[in-house]
Parts: structure tokens; sequence; C-alpha cells
């Protein structure tokens, strides 16, 4: 019997192949993984600078670990190089490798921007374990680190690494941090109370160049400004990995895209996670992933199960500033209503019909988080 494999051992694929065992342990399985196939909790990387932790401390259970777990055969440090659908193949290093149903969950790319410099291959992300360490080595020393994006990651950066007495800059071109996600009332609040605690932000321009300095890195953004850095960090938001999907023949567009049952365009093919755009939503957050893996393991398991996407509200990892959103649902119209007190924001979204879609919470306002998230409809399902 020809296993059922899945490309990538993040959350979404390791998720899968726990919930697909809770239902199955008989079917072959396999995972397939470009990195050392270690299992940890992704969101970790943003805030375990100030904790001290190492990127072994971090990963909770080797790939030995992981495959006596879950019974199954899993390859570390391999690559996927093509997939014929037709033959149910893979090529894995050169091996031509059968597959039953194959599951796509090889996750995103940092996005890059165009920089001047020749310092430009200094500039760091943090999207794995690898990156995490690589991260930690360049900050050791450091006193001062320059962060592009505003958005939820950069300032949950922001917020760690002043938690372990380094300077920041964030520099970004929208004028409010979390520019996607949080209203303006809400963005200011969050705004103050990292620069309460020492985060400087550069809102309305880009980076235009980073070069060697005589003892630092030397940025120049678009306006002018130069800035000192011991290191950058760029976290200006994650790109979906689509090639392998789109030279194999499926189907894809800003994700490699399913339907509701995660299932692809090719037959015996799904994807979830951060490359798959589920029912047009590409959903980079954890409690989406979870909601698919669960979904998936039953259709995988023989029976097809439709996804469900309940509210399900983002926590921001800023201890400076509690902050919960459940954005609304691209392209619904409507407008946001904000009421700003000493301690907090709340911020909701009513639709043009009047029914609630959305909510921002800072600060003590968070607390309303259960109560609000019930009031939303489902986001699928």
């Amino acid at each position: 019997m020809s296993p059922i494999v899945i490309i990538g051992t993040g959350l979404a694929g390791y998720t899968v192949a726990r919930e697909f065992r809770k239902l199955d342990t008989a079917t072959p399985l396999r995972l397939v993984s470009r990195d050392e196939a270690s299992f940890y909790s992704k969101p970790v990387l943003s805030n375990a600078y100030a904790q001290k932790k190492s990127a072994q401390q971090i990963a909770l259970n080797t790939a030995r670990e992981m495959g006596a777990q879950l019974h199954a055969i899993i390859s570390p440090n391999t690559r996927v190089t093509a997939i014929d659908t037709a033959g149910h193949t893979l090529q894995v290093d050169g091996e031509s490798v059968p597959y039953s149903k194959l599951v796509l969950a090889i996750g995103a790319d940092p996005m890059r921007v165009p920089l001047e410099g020749d310092a430009v291959n200094a500039v760091l992300s943090v999207n794995d374990l690898a990156d995490y360490a690589r991260f930690r080595a360049a900050a050791s020393g450091a006193r001062r680190v320059a962060i592009m994006g505003a958005g939820l990651i950069g300032c949950e950066f922001a917020n760690d690494l002043r938690g372990a007495g380094l300077d920041a800059d964030v520099i970004d071109p929208a004028p409010q941090t979390l520019g996607r996600l949080l209203p303006p009332q809400a963005a200011a609040f969050l705004r103050a109370a990292l620069e309460n605690i020492g985060v400087r932000f550069h809102f309305g321009v880009t980076v235009k160049s980073v070069a060697h300095g005589a003892q630092r890195l030397d940025l120049t953004l678009a306006d002018g400004t130069r800035l000192p850095a011991d290191m950058v960090l760029s976290a200006i938001g994650l790109k979906p990995r689509i090639e392998l999907g789109a030279s194999a023949g499926i189907a894809v567009n800003r994700g490699i895209v399913t339907d509701i049952r995660l299932t692809t365009s090719v037959a015996d093919v799904y994807a979830l996670g951060d490359c798959a755009e589920v029912a047009g939503h590409n959903l980079p957050f954890v409690m989406p992933i979870m909601q698919a893996a669960r979904a998936l393991a039953k259709t995988l398991s023989g029976a097809p199960t439709a996804v469900q996407y309940p509210a399900m509200p983002v926590v921001v990892k800023t201890p400076a500033c509690p902050t919960v959103v459940c954005p609304p649902p691209p392209g619904v119209e409507g407008k946001w209503e904000e009421n700003t007190a000493a301690d907090g924001v709340r911020a909701l979204f009513h639709d043009n019909s009047g029914k609630l879609r959305g909510f921002a919470l800072v600060g003590a306002a968070t607390k309303d988080k259960q109560a609000l998230a019930k009031d939303i409809p489902p986001l699928l399902g």
C-alpha cells in the first residue's frame, strides 16, 4: 500500500498527522521536511529571545521522536523537486516516492523588498528554527536593532527585544501599527504603549538601503533619514509557497487553491496552512490551521469533511499592551466604532446591515474577547 505523504513538518503537517493517527493507526504515513523536522510552536519564535531560549530549547521533539509517536517515516533535510499527479509519485532528492494521497503543508517564505547597499545579505528574517538560531547569534552583543515592518510579527519582536534590553527602531510605510488589522485608535494605543517601553517608530517611510558602516550597519530611509543598527530584521509578511504545486499543474492564486474540504484542483492532493488558499481565504494563524488539520484528518481517513472556521480572534504577543483582533472578512463593507478609555480601546466592526463582523481589543478591553467572539458569525461553515 502506498503511503499518505505529507510535505512539511510545521504545525500544519504535524497536526494533520497527529489527528489522522487518532483515526487510523494502520495506513502507512510519511512526512518529508526541508529542515530538521523538529516539532515546535512557530509563534514562540517572536517572543523567545527575551526569555533567553535557544533554538534547541524551543524544539519540543526531534524528528526521530515524532516518527515514533506517529508511527511514520519522517525524512528530514529532504527536498521534493517534482510531483507527478498522474502517476501518484514524488521526486524526493532524486528518488521516486509513491503516494496514495498527498498533503501539501509547505508553508510560506518571508517577503523580500528590493534594497540598495552592500549589506543587503545581512538582513535577517525569522521564519523557522534555523532562522531563529541565526537571529539569536547575530543578536549576541547587539545593542540596537532595526525592524522592517510594524505588523503583528514586527511589533511582537520589538516588544521582545526591548524586554531583552535592546533598542528597537521599527520602520513601516503604513501610518500606524498593525496597519492591516487595527482601526486607528486601537493602533494608536498600541503604539503609545510600545513607545512607553522605548520602541521607536518611523511611519510612512521605507528602508532604501542597508550598508556596512565603520562599526555598525547604516540604514538610509526613503526620506533621507539615516539610522545605525547592529542588526536588521525584516518582518514585512509572508508569501505562500506555491511553486511546487504550480509546477505540477495544481491551481494556485494567492496560495494553493482548495475547496472547503482542503481538496486542490487535482485528485488525491490536499493543501492547508500558510501555503493554502482555502475557499478564498489565506489565514496564516494557528487557529485556522488547527481547524483545517482536524477536518483534513477525517477526510484522509475516509470521511470527507468540510473545514469550519468559527470566529478566530488573533492574540498579539505584546505584553506591553495586550491586543486581540478578530478582523472582518475581506470585502465586507461596514465601519469601525471605537471607544477609547484610559486603560484600553474597544473597537467593533459592524457591516452595513448592523451585524457584528469583527472586533479589536487593546489593553484592558481584551477581557471582552470571549463574549464578543460568540456574536461573530462563522467565516466558513
